[in-house]
Parts: C-alpha cells; structure tokens; sequence
C-alpha cells in the first residue's frame, strides 16, 4: 500500500480525500501534515491557484521522498475580475479572518445588482511524486453572491455563495450535500483517474 501525504492539517479535508479514494477502490494509506510535523509549512507565492497548490505538493514529496497531494481554492468574483481569487483567504488585510474578509466583499459589492454577482468556488488539486512528476486538476463550484451572509455550516465564504441550481448558500448546506458538488470534492473525484494512472 502506497503512503500518500496531503498537504493539510484540516482533518475535515483528510477524511474527505480518504472517503474519495476509498470509494474509488484506491486503497491508499492517506495521512496529513501532521504525520511529519518536522516539514515546515510552504509560503503560498504562486499567482494561481494551481501554482500554490504544486508548490506545497512539491514541497512535501520533496521532504519525505512521498507521493504528496496539495489543492489551493478560493472565490473569483465576475464583476471583480476573478478577485478575491487567491487572495480569498487575506481579503480584508489580515489571513484567515473569515468575518472581515466577508464583511469587506460585500461593502465592494453593495451597490451590485443580482445580474451582475455571479462568482464561482475554485479549486486546484495537485498530485507531486518525489521525482518530479506533476499532475494537476480543477474543480469549480459556480453561484451567485448573496447580499448577506445565511447559514451557519461551513466557513469562509459560504454564507454568500448560493450554488446555481440552489436557493440556499453553502453555509445552509449540510456537510454532506456540499461535498457532492463543492470545487474541493470536484477537485478531488478528478484526482482519482490521476492517482490510478501514477500510484496504481
């Protein structure tokens, strides 16, 4: 059995993964970045998503001289250009602050009609082996942003994203019917051929 590393310590995302593989046939024995706590975190310098998401992949197999898997996602918003993008996690100045990146979003978007909040969740997922090898694949979660936030589940941006075909945001979303359509699981689900095809 092959050892496969993702590049996380959100065990949310590990479990996630596993479920994907499991349900694949693929009997990986997937672990996180906390199995190997001596490898530092990588600097997110890419300009995409899919950039991030290879230099933490390449960063991990390099260290433990294992298969590694890194994603990086984020919102792009129509009207803003595909901003907040990879900046989605720093919105507001500070990383990680969920309420003030949120609350900054829709002060830009206040004065913007429903025809014009289109805005998608996307997702890079990277596969890295230790010799250099890369594989990379996306997933996309596509909506409309909602003027203020609904729900509780979930994180980020999700109180304003109302997934097209939908008439809840993600955060209304149990955990379960987000995974079936969210960037992340898409991401994920098209990893599976890629693994398949690399790792057997």
């Amino acid at each position: 059995m092959t050892r496969l590393i993702l590049a996380t310590r959100n065990a949310g995302k590990i479990t996630e993964l596993r479920a994907i593989l499991a349900d694949a046939g693929l009997p990986h024995d997937l672990v996180g970045a906390d199995a190997y706590p001596e490898v530092p975190d990588v600097k997110e310098t890419g300009v995409t998503f899919a950039e991030n998401a290879l230099l933490k992949a390449h960063a991990l197999a390099r260290a433990t001289g294992l298969p590694a898997v890194a994603d990086d996602s984020g919102l792009c918003v129509d009207v803003l250009g595909g901003a907040p993008g990879i900046f989605s996690a720093r919105w507001s100045g500070t990383h990680g602050d969920d309420r003030a990146n949120l609350e900054l979003l829709l002060a830009q978007l206040a004065d913007i009609d429903d025809t014009h909040r289109a805005a998608q969740f996307a997702c890079a997922a990277a596969l890295a082996l230790p010799d250099g090898t890369e594989r990379v694949v996306e997933g996309r979660m596509p909506g409309i942003l909602r003027h203020e936030p609904i729900g509780t589940n979930g994180f980020g941006y999700d109180p304003i994203l109302q997934p097209d075909g939908y008439e809840v945001t993600c955060a209304q979303l149990s955990p379960e019917e987000k995974n079936a359509i969210s960037h992340r699981g898409k991401a994920f689900r098209a990893l599976v051929p890629v693994v398949r095809e690399l790792l057997g």
